[in-house]
């Protein structure tokens, strides 16, 4: 006996084996379509009995294996059923000696036969016979199953008869001896007559009485049976037979214990135990023993046993400990015969399967690992093919996983093993799909993202490798894609550097003939392989929306009437309010995206792989609203740390978009990578609202870009900034280009402005502008463009440059007081140095000094809205940064006031320095032009009429700004810069002192003749206690720039004489 079953289970025994074989040639289709309705009927209820006969049902047996059926009934073939088609009349009698040839191959064993003809019709078919059945076809046998159930039958009188004879005891006949194909050449020359040759055949008689009682569903008599064999065959040392005797036991007590079958696949069985008394449940009690035998119990004919007697079968049975015991024990007495290898072996296989039921692992894996090592001698590659295949069903039968892989791909690998001519690529492709669960494999990559890695990544990785082997041998590179890139995604934490470069090669050599998608690829036995998105291929550390630009981001109109309304809780606290709201902060974000505008989302990435990595077509996965995804392609450094990568799009429809993920393209592998699915990603806060599409507005200046950065304290953004130099008190023109680059009407444009931290006192407006000719332009159409001007005039004082004014003061030139520019110093000192010589050791001095330049900054708000967006009432804020570098044009370095001839007038004074770098031409009202050149100082004298102070408004301090280019003030200046023809205003302070000489006497007269007596009336703007009214001469003699004058007084040229009778004041008179 050479060819094992490993299909064989401990039930088997109670079993009748009928072959089902073709004869001649049948349609593969056909034969296992009749097969099928065959192998039905394998249950069957004998007519006025309570016994069940079952039956074994096979399409190929060994014939030397049928050479055992003396040893155990059940691997004897006792039926045959032979399915043939035959259309001609002519073939009958060539298929009717096909039919007995069939039968004499099993024919020292068979009790009956019967012979399906499908196809013949006529005479032949309408002759009556008990072992032929004709059908007209394939589908046109509804009898066939009552056929077989009538063959059964009769081999059941077949069986009960051979039963019934050797179990009747016939004193004086002789017991034959029942040999296995082996021994027969070792009894020869035996004694025959002896007491121990006796007892041998008494043994293997019993014992075989016992396989046709369980076979006939008599239990009670196969188990008394059994022990009688049991001890007959100890006397005598009978080993091989002991232990088959031993085996018979056991099973009859599994079918006793184990009902529904020990089987991989369990069949409900007739439950021997339902009329047991309540005694007998005792029998699964630990340590059971065998009890004796009661040779009472057996039956006569066994074809209506007494209920009764279940009490001596539960007395005959084993215990589920026992059975395990006497099982090993025959195993020992099988391992003593080299020919009974295959018997050992299907022993260990039935025994593991009650271990199985009986959750015994680790004693059945010690059953496994004997089966392991026995030898059979020369198996063929499919014969070593099914007993690893079937090794590794057994072990997972038991929960050891790992070892049913291990012995499954050694089932793989034996499929193509070199001594094949040809090899089974397909069926290695098979079985090794099956270990993956063993090594904590899963085809599915989202398994390996849930926790810490299972199993051991040596052998994962070793078993994916074979997996793509054996994929391309196959012939299916689109199945060596997927799992290339499954063992990419899953163990690139475990590949060397070495690795990670082959294994990506291989992906992209595999991928230049078939690219790696993201559909399902299904195997034609079912089996489909999900997508693998290479998620770690870059890895994504975290996803962040952002924001529109500063100046695109939309802002709503705020509704005043409903400021007031509140939408509050009228609740004080509700804490499961307060929960769900909080959820929905940590999802909700506070900007909105704008409806046909680009749109970003931040990705922070890191190549693991110690090359260059690229990946193309790198774009967003975004639902809820129509958005087109701009493709990008991103090439990372070997192992580059945290790189932005920014991924843009454009949503085309409103409403809520939910960002899931993004897609790229990896060694000719296409993803679709979800957030959900990547670990440490946090996808709260991917949802944003779209509104409706608004204008964009693009502004460019006639002035140049500024290098510096405006940060507002109100904490705005300033889209961009220009910058422009001046002096003090010009006049600078910008235009402003407005074009609407948007995709919607520009309808409404506002304009406001805002001085940044301003610390210089700025006088008069700096910003102005006129909107009434570009509004009259509006609604501004896309790609249409307009234009306004806005005036930049600075005026600053820049009175206080100390460091500057120093030297320039000290030359003693005042007749009037203090320097215009110094109001805290009080004393002047002589010159003692020309004024040429003071000014040559000025210019020593660092220009730093002398030219101290004061900025100005603002920012110009342009507010405008128009299309879809504008009617939901929302808007865009542009903002525009002005940096303004502001240089003092002409200093003042004194002011002082001489007496002109008329008391209405006087000669200012103006020492003027030019702290320019060009040459400047001061112009003055009736005054000639004075040129200065760059750091020059000069003196100037303007005659100005003096003003009473009441007619102007009262200072708010004792220093009184005065405009210079007024009329009503002291003086009127020009300066023109010749080189770029610069016109400004230039504006001063006045001291005090110098006021008071500005200032209109409060009386005045003049040379009028007045008749003797007359009265005359006239007016004072101040208070007068006293007044005294002289003639007196006054002549000045001395230097205009000196300060000495002389007054003489000659009584004699005195015209006339005055005299005051009484004085008139306003509101007071003295």
């Amino acid at each position: 006996m050479s060819v094992p079953d490993y299909m064989q289970c401990a039930e088997d025994h109670q079993s009748l084996l009928v072959i089902v074989q073709p004869v001649g040639i049948v349609p593969e289709e056909q034969f296992f379509k009749i097969y099928k309705r065959i192998t039905a009927a394998s249950q069957i209820n004998l007519r006025d009995s309570q016994r069940v006969l079952y039956i074994r049902y096979r399409h190929h047996y060994p014939p030397e294996n049928n050479e055992w059926g003396d040893f155990q009934t059940h691997r004897k073939v006792v039926g045959l059923i032979a399915i043939t088609q035959c259309y001609d009349a002519k073939e009958w009698p060539q298929t009717a000696e096909k039919f007995h040839d069939q039968k004499e191959i099993y024919g020292s064993t068979l009790y009956d036969s019967r012979l399906f003809v499908f196809g013949l019709e006529g005479e032949i078919a309408e002759q009556p016979r008990t072992d032929v059945a004709f059908y007209p076809t394939y589908d046109e046998c509804e009898t066939i199953e009552k056929k077989v159930e009538d063959f059964i039958e009769s081999l059941f009188i077949v069986l009960e008869s051979k039963r019934l004879d050797r179990a009747t005891d016939k004193s004086g006949d002789k017991i034959p001896l029942l040999c296995v194909p082996f021994e027969k050449k070792d009894f020869v020359g035996l004694d025959t007559d002896s007491r121990h040759y006796k007892k041998r055949c008494q043994g293997r008689m019993r014992k075989h009485v016992g396989d046709l009682c369980l076979q006939a569903g008599m239990l009670q008599d196969a188990l008394v049976h059994y022990h009688m064999a049991v001890e007959l065959l100890r006397s005598v040392n009978d080993f091989l037979w002991l232990g088959a005797a031993l085996e018979g036991l056991c099973s009859s007590s599994v079918i006793y214990h184990y009902p529904n079958g020990t089987g991989s696949k369990p069949t409900v069985r007739r439950a021997y135990n339902m009329s047991l008394p309540p005694e007998a449940g005792k029998r699964h009690r630990q340590g059971a023993q065998e009890v004796l035998i009661d040779p009472g119990a057996l039956t006569t004919n066994g074809i209506s046993a007494d209920t009764s007697t279940e009490i001596g079968r539960a007395k005959n049975c084993l215990s589920p400990e026992d059975i395990i015991e006497r099982y090993k024990e025959a195993i020992s007495y099988y391992g003593k015969y080299k020919s009974a290898g295959v018997i050992e072996l299907e022993a260990c296989v039935k025994a593991v399967r009650v271990l199985a039921i009986q959750k015994r692992s680790m004693e059945a894996s010690e059953f496994l690992q004997n089966a392991v090592y026995i030898n059979l001698g020369q198996l063929s590659e499919e014969e070593k093919i099914q007993r690893y295949s079937i090794l590794s069903e057994l072990y997972d039968l038991i929960g050891f996983h790992r070892k049913a892989s291990f012995f499954k791909r050694v089932a793989a690998m034996q499929c193509v093993a070199p001594s094949i001519a040809e090899p089974g690529w397909r069926a290695c492709y098979k079985l090794l799909l099956e270990t993956l669960h063993g090594y904590s494999l899963s085809l599915n990559p989202e398994d390996f993202s849930k926790g810490t890695h299972k199993g051991w990544p040596a052998v994962q990785m070793r078993l994916l490798h074979e997996l793509v082997y054996a994929s391309r041998r196959m012939g299916n590179p689109a199945l060596a894609v997927r799992h290339l890139s499954f063992l990419l995604q899953t163990m690139l934490d475990f590949l060397s550097d070495q690795e990670k470069k082959e294994v990506s090669q291989s992906l992209e050599n595999f991928t230049a003939k078939c690219p790696g998608t993201m559909e399902i690829v299904e195997l034609p036995d079912g089996v489909k392989l999900p997508p693998v998105p290479l998620t770690k291929l870059p890895i994504i550390r975290s996803v962040k929306l952002l924001n529109l630009p500063s100046n695109l981001r939309p802002q709503k109109v705020k509704n005043t009437l409903n400021q007031n309304m509140t939408t509050k809780s009228p609740f004080i606290y509700s804490p499961i309010i307060a929960h769900h709201r909080g959820e929905e902060r940590n999802k909700k974000i506070d900007f909105q995206w704008v409806q046909g505008d680009v749109c970003e989302v931040q990705l922070m990435v890191y190549n693991p792989m110690p090359f260059e990595l690229r990946a193309e077509n790198m774009g967003l996965l975004i639902s809820g609203v129509e958005f087109e995804s701009l493709p990008a392609a991103l090439s990372l450094p070997a192992e580059s740390g945290l790189y932005p990568v920014t991924l843009v799009g454009v949503p085309c429809t409103t409403g809520q978009i939910t960002v899931n993920g993004y897609q790229t393209s990896v060694f000719g592998v296409s993803s679709d990578c979800l957030l959900e699915n990547l670990p440490g990603v946090n996808s709260n806060g991917c949802t944003v609202e779209v509104i409706p599409a608004l204008p964009r507005l693009q502004i460019t200046t006639s002035l140049p870009r500024s290098a510096h950065v405006l940060l507002p304290s109100s904490g705005d953004e300033v889209s961009s900034s220009v910058s422009v130099q001046l002096f003090n008190g010009e006049l600078q023109q910008m235009t402003i280009k407005l074009e609407n680059i948007g995709s919607v009407p520009l309808e409404t444009f506002e304009v406001s402005a805002k001085t940044i931290d301003n610390k210089e006192k700025l006088y008069g407006e700096f910003l102005s502008w006129n909107l009434e000719e570009t509004l009259a332009q509006f609604p501004l159409e896309p790609g249409k463009v307009a234009t306004f001007t806005v005036n930049i005039k600075v005026k600053l004082d820049f009175s206080c440059q100390e460091n500057l004014l120093q030297d320039l003061n000290d030359d003693g030139l005042s007749i009037a007081g203090l320097g215009f520019s110094s109001p805290f110093r009080q004393n002047g000192k002589p010159r003692s140095e020309s004024k040429s010589t003071l000014f040559n050791s000025a210019e020593t001095n660092s220009k730093s000094e002398y030219n101290h330049i004061k900025t100005l900054e603002a920012v110009l708000s342009f507010k405008y809205s128009g299309g879809p967006g504008h009617t939901e009432g929302y808007y865009r804020n542009l903002s525009l940064g002005l940096h303004v570098d502001v240089e003092p044009s002409v200093f003042f370095t004194r002011v002082s006031t001489l007496p002109a001839t008329s008391t209405r007038q006087c000669h200012l004074l103006l020492d003027v320095y030019n702290s320019t770098e060009h040459e400047l031409t001061i112009s003055a009202k009736n005054n000639e032009d004075l040129i200065l050149h760059a750091a020059e100082c000069q003196r100037m004298a303007i005659q100005v009429d003096k003003f009473i102070f009441e007619t102007l408004p009262e200072p708010s301090n004792m220093v009184e700004m005065l405009h210079i280019e007024n009329l009503k003030q002291l003086e009127e200046e020009r300066s023109h810069a010749q080189a770029i023809e610069i016109n400004n205003n230039v504006e001063g302070v006045l001291n005090q002192l110098v006021q008071e000489h500005l200032q209109l006497a409060p009386l005045q007269w003049g040379e009028t003749n007045y008749p003797v007596g007359s009265e005359f009336n006239w007016i004072t703007y101040g208070i007068m206690s006293i007044l005294c009214l002289w003639v007196e001469k006054y002549e000045e003699t001395g230097s205009i720039s000196g300060m000495n004058k002389y007054q003489e007084c000659h009584i004699e040229t005195k015209k006339g004489l005055f005299f005051v009778s009484h004085l008139m004041r306003k509101n007071q008179v003295r």
